[in-house]
C-alpha cells in the first residue's frame, strides 16, 4: 500500500486483517484499530484478525516526527515491530495430536517444532503473512494454512469454515446452507448437548466460537 497524506478507505478483500493493513500501510495495528472511524467496525468485529470480505477500514496519514542530531555524528535508529502470533490447536479422531514433531511454513520462513501436551503450536509470523502449509508425519500429511482468511462468526461462510476445521465437513464456504451445512449442525449439535435442529442459533453459534475462535 503506497504512503498517503490523507485518510484513506480501504475495502477488505480475503485474506485481510487489522494487522496486515496496518503492516503494509506502515502503522501499528492499534492505531487503525482504535482510530476513530473505525469504531463501528471495532464493535462489530470484536476481533482484529477477524474481517469480512466487504468491510471498510479507514486508514489515517503517517504522522511525521523530526528529530534533532548532530551533524558530525553517526546515528542509528530503530524501527518497532508488532509481529502477529499463530496459535493452532491439532486434532486426530477428537484426540489432541501431543507431542507431535511439525514443519509449518508461512510464505518464505520454515518453522520446525512439537506440539504441546495438548496439542498446541504457537509462534510469531509477520502480521501480513499471506500462508503456508503444516506438515505432519514426516512430511506424509500436508495441510495448507491460511492466514486472515477466518470469516465472522456471524457469516454462514464463518460458521462453515470453522465446523469444516473441527471435522465437520461442510463442503464448500460459500454463504449458502445447503443440506449438507444443515447435517453438519445437526452433527455438531448433537456432540456438543446443543439442541439439534439444524438452525444455527446463538447456542450453537457461542459453542462454536469457544472451540475455534
Amino acid at each position: 500500500m503506497p504512503s498517503q497524506i490523507e485518510e484513506v478507505v480501504v475495502p477488505v478483500s480475503p485474506g485481510d486483517s487489522i494487522l496486515s493493513l496496518a503492516q503494509e500501510a506502515g502503522h501499528f495495528w492499534e492505531t487503525l484499530w482504535n482510530h476513530p472511524p473505525n469504531g463501528d467496525l471495532k464493535g462489530k468485529r470484536k476481533n482484529p484478525n477477524i474481517l469480512a470480505p466487504g468491510d471498510e477500514v479507514t486508514i489515517p496519514p503517517i504522522r511525521v516526527k523530526d528529530y534533532s542530531c548532530a551533524t558530525d555524528q553517526r546515528h542509528s535508529f530503530k524501527r518497532r515491530g508488532v509481529p502477529a502470533k499463530l496459535k493452532m490447536q491439532l486434532f486426530l479422531l477428537g484426540e489432541p495430536r501431543r507431542n507431535e514433531p511439525y514443519t509449518l511454513v508461512i510464505d518464505d520462513e520454515i518453522i520446525d517444532g512439537t506440539t504441546d501436551g495438548d496439542g498446541n503450536l504457537e509462534h510469531y509470523i509477520k502480521p501480513n503473512a499471506k500462508g503456508g502449509k503444516l506438515l505432519l508425519n514426516g512430511g506424509k500429511e500436508e495441510y495448507p494454512v491460511r492466514i486472515g482468511h477466518l470469516n465472522p462468526i456471524d457469516t454462514t461462510s464463518g460458521v462453515k469454515q470453522r465446523l469444516n476445521n473441527l471435522g465437520y465437513n461442510c463442503g464448500d464456504e460459500s454463504d449458502d446452507e445447503s443440506p449438507q451445512f444443515k447435517e453438519a449442525v445437526i452433527q455438531f449439535q448433537g456432540d456438543h448437548q446443543l439442541n439439534p435442529t439444524g438452525d444455527v442459533d446463538a447456542a450453537t453459534r457461542a459453542k462454536l466460537e469457544s472451540l475455534h475462535t
